[in-house]
């Protein structure tokens, strides 16, 4: 399996709900790093996984709306816990969507998975990777 994988950060504001949380229930800042990993079987005929320019434009423009927002107040993630784990599967999510469309350069359909890491600190990180199709 080939891989690809950018990197970014977004730094962000939120609360939990739920006495597991302890002292994160009250609000809190975090500062998260994330990678993004495109998997292909095989190399397209350029001789790559995906444009890696194009991949870390999206990842870009996946985080920009999150960057430097209180995650409580985003209309899309009322009424739910923002962790670390939830956050990955939103990030996967919108970059499903531009591998499936081809936006990387290469047929969406020849790409096999994405995994989407975040590191809340050295110590903690969570990850969820699923198939494109």
């Amino acid at each position: 399996m080939f891989a690809v994988e950018v990197r970014d950060h977004i730094m962000i504001a939120h609360s939990f709900r739920g006495t597991v949380f302890g002292p994160a229930q009250a609000l809190h800042g975090a500062t998260f790093v994330i990678d993004a990993a495109f998997m292909a079987e095989t190399l397209d005929e350029n001789g790559i996984v995906i444009d890696i320019g194009r991949a870390h434009e999206a990842l870009k423009a996946t985080l920009a709306p999150l960057n430097y927002s209180n995650l409580d107040a985003v209309p899309d993630f009322k009424g739910k816990n923002t962790t670390t784990e939830f956050l990955t599967k939103h990030i996967y999510d919108k970059l499903a969507e531009a591998a499936r469309a081809g936006s990387f350069g290469r047929d969406g359909h020849e790409l096999k998975s994405i995994r989407i890491t975040l590191s809340e600190s050295h110590v903690a990180r969570a990850w969820y990777e699923a198939p494109l199709w």
